[in-house]
């Protein structure tokens, strides 16, 4: 089984956002909803010295994520409705929005804070990796719109032989999570290790609609 993923430059995003409006709008999402979004992660101080000079230790960079289409999903089997399936030739996973019934239980259970819930149709979604592009033999929406061509896809064993330095996690995702996540990246200088606790998400509640929520490790 091909196992598709996504390859996330680091050092080259700028956090512009392409990608998010890109697939908002193939997707046709409204604006309070997302299936890839930006986190801007921020640390570290500036601390003046008596002499006048500054020494500062403060750094931000921007992590771009959607579905990791996951080798062993923690929303698929949370779902009471077995809505939720893993295409065996793909490795693309989606919901099933026929047998949804809206637990919830899956946005819960993904460690990476994916799965989205619709009010209007009272149904969890998220992204596909645009299945129905792939199936024709294009890219994801997203990695086709970025300007910086920070994003890559294909089968994730292949992208991780092409990126040797990649990594599979940078803060502020999960530090060791079972789920197996089909994503490698590629470390910014300022990009801090997933176990990192010195600084922040930025912009919590546009990444997550409810400021409290986090993704945590599974």
């Amino acid at each position: 089984m091909t196992q598709y993923g996504f390859y996330f430059d680091n050092s080259r995003c700028t956090g512009c956002r392409t990608c998010e409006l890109a697939c908002k709008d193939y997707k046709d999402l409204d604006q309070t909803h997302a299936f890839r979004r930006i986190f801007d992660y921020e640390g570290g101080a500036t601390t003046a010295a008596e002499d006048g000079t500054v020494v500062s230790t403060a750094y931000a960079y921007h992590l771009s994520m959607a579905c990791n289409h996951c080798a062993e999903p923690a929303c698929l089997t949370s779902c009471p409705a077995a809505a939720i399936e893993k295409d065996s030739k793909t490795g693309i996973v989606k919901i099933n929005q026929d047998k949804c019934k809206g637990a919830k239980l899956c946005i819960d259970a993904c460690p990476y804070g994916v799965p989205i819930f619709v009010e209007s149709v009272n149904k969890a979604n998220k992204c596909d990796l645009c299945s129905e592009r792939v199936a024709a033999g294009l890219k994801p929406i997203c990695v086709e719109a970025c300007p910086m061509r920070a994003l890559e896809f294909g089968d994730i064993d292949e992208l991780r032989k092409a990126h040797p330095e990649a990594v599979d996690a940078i803060a502020p995702m999960p530090a060791d999570s079972k789920t197996g996540p089909s994503i490698c990246i590629l470390k910014s200088p300022a990009a801090k290790d997933a176990t990192d606790t010195t600084g922040a998400v930025a912009n919590e509640k546009e990444v997550t609609g409810v400021a409290a929520r986090k993704i945590t490790a599974a």
